[in-house]
């Protein structure tokens, strides 16, 4: 069974810092490249930012350039996103993304819920 499971969303001051873990599990987890997507209210979801398989390349979104950082960790079959300097509109429901281009398979996690507010 596939699971992808976020954590570490909540309530935050305008300029603190969150770190999100998505731990999976029912795939290899080393043959997909991973991503964080976000979704504001009644708004589209977006990438957020993407790691390749190996963690050799990744890619950011430009309003979260140099103040976000993605990883994986293959071992421990997790993913995370640490953010830093937020802001009132990084709030959104974050979810983590799992690709296979090869196979054409793609699992979504359940989302966590960031808040950015003062």
């Amino acid at each position: 069974q596939v699971q992808l499971v976020e954590s570490g969303g909540g309530l935050v001051q305008p300029g603190g810092s969150l770190r999100l873990s998505c731990v999976v599990s029912g795939f290899t987890f080393s043959s997909y490249a991973m991503s964080w997507y976000r979704q504001a209210p009644g708004k589209e979801r977006k990438s957020v930012a993407s790691i390749s398989s190996v963690g050799g390349r990744t890619n950011y979104a430009d309003s979260v350039k140099g103040r976000f950082t993605i990883s994986r960790d293959n071992a421990k079959n997790t993913l995370a996103l640490q953010m830093n300097s937020l802001k009132p509109e990084d709030t959104a429901v974050y979810y983590c993304k799992a690709e296979s281009v090869l196979f054409s398979l793609v699992y979504w996690g359940q989302g966590t819920q960031v808040t950015v507010s003062s």
